[in-house]
């Protein structure tokens, strides 16, 4: 089979934050890219990313899929298979979370740990092994394929927005290792875990004055006395995929200082 020259990224839940910025900063690279959106509540996101890619020159593609569904992650490797016939990184930045305090017990349950994990992890993994056929085939004795899996602080510290979010990225970080054993040597395996990046999943979760208050809280905790923005996860998730031949099953903390505050 012939392949298209130009590499193509798939990026989940890149209507908004670090997955928006991501898909531009693959754009910017000349690569082309699969922007995943969730439902029609995201359309609206999805397409202005796909219009200020499309702008930097590169051909896109939306695809909607809620990665809690097996079939809905392999329609979307399909459909970027039917388009290019390739995939040359995969970046999971889809996720969910509810905020809720970690000492109080009685107010998370089973299903709420089960919703979380059906996006976070099991999500991740569903799209994972939908891409691996496409991201095996297009790797190459010159260039491997990759896979950057978005994880977080929470899995590192055991903080974050709640203990089923913290669990289900401490189990992104240990399927990342598996991941980077199984799909070697054509495909790299590592993660990212971002501290609070501002325009992140609280932004979505909370109301003004609590993500203020929280923002605010973040930066005043972190020893470089700042939060992350988007582009900077995207930036990273470029370097690991473009820049980084020799690195894989990694977890690459990107969280301002803020590990060193529990010394």
């Amino acid at each position: 089979m012939t392949y298209p020259s130009t590499p193509v990224c798939v990026i989940t839940g890149a209507a908004s934050g670090i997955g928006a910025a991501t898909a531009v900063r693959f754009a910017r690279a000349g690569w082309h890219v699969a922007i995943g959106n969730f439902d029609d509540a995201t359309r609206s996101g999805a397409l202005d990313v796909e219009a200020e890619c499309r702008a930097l020159g590169v051909d896109t593609l939306i695809f909607d899929a809620d990665v809690r569904d097996d079939s809905a992650c392999r329609r979307a490797a399909g459909a970027v298979a039917t388009r290019w016939r390739r995939i040359d990184a995969l970046i999971n930045c889809a996720g969910t979370t509810c905020v809720i305090p970690h000492h109080a017990l009685d107010e998370i349950d089973a299903a709420e740990f089960e919703r979380v994990y059906r996006v976070n992890t099991i999500g991740l993994f569903q799209m994972t092994r939908a891409a691996a056929p496409l991201l095996r085939e297009s790797a190459s004795a010159a260039r491997s394929a990759s896979v950057v899996n978005v994880s977080s602080l929470a899995a590192l510290n055991g903080t974050g927005s709640s203990l089923a979010y913290a669990a289900s990225k401490g189990a992104v970080n240990t399927m990342t290792l598996s991941l980077a054993r199984s799909l070697a040597p054509h495909v790299r395996v590592n993660a990212i875990a971002p501290g609070m990046v501002d325009d992140g999943l609280l932004l979505r979760s909370l109301d003004t004055s609590q993500y203020r208050d929280v923002l605010a809280r973040m930066t005043g905790n972190s020893p470089l006395k700042r939060v992350s923005q988007p582009v900077e996860i995207a930036d990273l998730a470029f370097f690991l995929t473009d820049r980084a031949p020799a690195i894989t099953g990694q977890v690459i903390a990107a969280e301002n200082g803020l590990l060193l505050t529990a010394a």
